[in-house]
């Protein structure tokens, strides 16, 4: 799920050779933004394995994501601010083409960000469209397309399906800050392929007993 290239031939992103270098920096200089409580922004969240909930009312379509991050979508607008600056989410407009709501994105930020849990690039230049659909109660189906001109030599798409909650179910409130307790473990790049399939870093195991808070917390 958190490979963007995963509909693409042998996964391999059409990268530019500015990409490469930017792919090889993020491996070896660049440690997880996501790891370091940065926001994962557009199009990773849209690739990563986390919940989400989203909320409509007359004017705006919400995304509210596990890490307490929202962005919030004005539809039927179909001009971007004239000079937006650049966000981890982005300048977004959408609109609905029947039953598929689209979103635009451009001014992205190009770093400190990934475009996927494989520390693969963006640049401030990508322009990400999504088109969201329910096929049916239980799902809902995404479609993106990315042109990044800086780091790839041609657009490409990514799909995915999410199954619904079951009713009631709510996202419960998360600060990575406060439980980002492996922060000091990490290196750049992903980290390996571990014995059991997953990727990441072997990290020493959490206390049995949380450490004590240090002298300088107030606790008032």
């Amino acid at each position: 799920m958190g490979n963007i290239g995963k509909d693409l031939p042998g996964f391999k992103l059409p990268l530019t050779s500015a990409g490469e270098a930017a792919l090889h920096h993020n491996l070896t200089e660049t440690i997880d933004p996501e790891a370091l409580c940065v926001i994962g922004g557009i199009p990773r969240h849209s690739a990563s394995a986390l919940p989400f909930e989203i909320v409509q009312n007359g004017g705006h379509v919400v995304f509210m994501y596990m890490y307490t991050y929202f962005r919030s979508i004005p539809f039927d607008v179909r001009k971007h601010a004239a000079d937006p600056d650049p966000a981890f989410f982005g300048d977004h407009i959408g609109w609905w083409e029947g039953d598929t709501f689209v979103i635009d994105t451009i001014a992205i930020k190009g770093s400190p960000i990934w475009i996927d849990e494989n520390a693969n690039p963006q640049s401030d230049a990508m322009h990400a469209v999504e088109r969201w659909t329910r096929p049916d109660a239980g799902h809902l189906h995404l479609e993106l397309t990315i042109d990044d001109p800086k780091f790839y030599t041609q657009r490409f798409t990514y799909q995915r399906t999410w199954v619904a909650g079951k009713p009631g179910e709510t996202l419960k409130e998360y600060s990575c800050s406060e439980n980002n307790v492996d922060r000091t473990h990490l290196g750049p790049g992903p980290g390996a392929i571990r014995a059991d399939g997953t990727r990441g870093y072997d990290v020493p195991p959490l206390p049995a007993v949380p450490p004590p808070p240090p002298e300088s917390y107030d606790a008032r």
